[in-house]
């Protein structure tokens, strides 16, 4: 779909008439649907580089800002000096070198505490963090603590969602040396390790726990029960197990 809208684009094509054609060219392939504003809105989130400068430049009237069409909706503030998830190297995604980890909040009871929560993509290791408070700074200092404790060949990258929180990702990366990604708005699929991770979480940390009664010790108990668990996607090794012999292997390679 992506491929298609850029060739589209680069035809000189406007969003409505991409639209339109793409129900005649695949009348049956409903995943090969797009409605115009989120064409708008996909070039808005592109990083800055020459690909936006050149989409950009096709549309007709070839505006910098889309203005949110449907009233009373905000437009998303994005974070000072964000990297997009785009800008990460492919390997990533594929799920291909380890090191690479999504961070996340668990939200506690009325919106007022919460508990971090990083997922290693490849070895579906979690990492569960008491934080004091939601401050941004609060957030990346916590975090940076316990990235610090890795392994160096485990400290490739970080993906986070925009949330506010997250806003102090220069600061985690100037403690950690990990360069930080942020995924686009609503798109959850994009840090697909968290998601995951996040409702195995919750069966330990239900909807409404109030996490500043939450206890290091309960929080790191179920951190362990997480990484002690077989796991479908690791053909139902433990994500401890995993992760240890990934560590030994490469140290072996180095002596």
């Amino acid at each position: 779909l992506k491929r298609y809208i850029h060739r589209k684009l680069r035809k000189k094509w406007s969003p409505a008439q991409i639209a339109k054609e793409l129900k005649r060219d695949y009348p049956l392939d409903m995943t090969m649907r797009i409605v115009p504003e989120t064409i708008y809105t996909y070039l808005c989130v592109l990083p800055r580089g020459s690909l936006k400068k050149e989409l950009l430049s096709c549309l007709r009237q070839n505006r910098k800002r889309r203005h949110q069409q449907s009233r009373g909706v905000k437009m998303e503030r994005k974070l000072e000096d964000m990297l997009s998830i785009e800008e990460r190297t492919k390997e990533v995604e594929d799920r291909i070198i380890h090191g690479h980890w999504e961070g996340d909040l668990i939200i506690g009871k009325n919106n007022r505490s919460a508990l971090g929560a990083l997922a290693e993509r490849t070895t579906r290791t979690t990492i569960l963090i008491p934080i004091k408070n939601r401050e941004a700074e609060t957030v990346a200092k916590a975090f940076a603590k316990e990235v610090k404790k890795f392994p160096q060949q485990m400290k490739l990258s970080m993906t986070y969602d925009q949330g506010r929180e997250m806003a102090q990702h220069k600061l985690f990366t100037d403690i950690t040396g990990v360069k930080v990604y942020f995924a686009h708005p609503r798109s959850p699929w994009e840090r697909g390790a968290n998601e995951n991770t996040n409702g195995l979480i919750r069966q330990y940390f239900p909807k409404g726990t109030d996490f500043k009664k939450v206890s290091r010790y309960e929080v790191k108990k179920a951190q362990h029960q997480l990484n002690g668990r077989p796991r479908a996607a690791l053909d139902y090794q433990k994500p401890y197990e995993v992760f240890n012999q990934l560590i030994n292997q490469k140290c072996c390679v180095k002596s």
